[in-house]
């Protein structure tokens, strides 16, 4: 069980990246071309959602039950270590904060009435979580 969450986990960021990057350029160049919102920009920004939370889904689900994350924070002097503290500490929270991002941004814009405003919340929050995302994947590791 825990290799098929590990494949998912691994699989998801190559649709969930490339989506991400797409809609905030996206939402970048329509809030600066003052363009209206349409039913694509919300289905852009639905399916970015739903591929986040998967990937926060199946992570916690890692984190708790696989071999790496939780069961570092175990080892004695974890935090001195940077690979150990990148899967037990870093890695999650950080990802964590950029889905919130990502559902903040999404959720706010939903409510907002003008186009303007939806853009510049859906470009600014998703930016700010590709940042983060970026900041803190395992390379090594998901390079590999």
């Amino acid at each position: 069980m825990t290799t098929g969450l590990q494949h998912l986990h691994s699989f998801i960021p190559y649709l969930l990246l490339p989506i991400l990057v797409l809609s905030t350029v996206i939402y970048l160049v329509k809030f600066l071309g003052k363009n209206s919102f349409t039913k694509v920009d919300k289905i852009l920004g639905l399916v970015t959602l739903i591929l986040s939370h998967l990937q926060l889904v199946f992570g916690l689900i890692l984190y708790f039950v696989g071999p790496k994350g939780f069961a570092f924070t175990k080892v004695e002097g974890f935090m001195k270590d940077p690979e150990l503290r990148l899967y037990a500490v870093e890695h999650i929270s950080i990802m964590i904060l950029a889905i919130a991002l990502i559902t903040f941004g999404y959720s706010k814009a939903k409510r907002l009435s003008i186009d303007a405003k939806k853009f510049r919340t859906l470009s600014l929050s998703f930016l700010i979580a590709l940042i983060l995302i970026l900041s803190r994947i395992p390379w090594e590791a998901w390079l590999a």
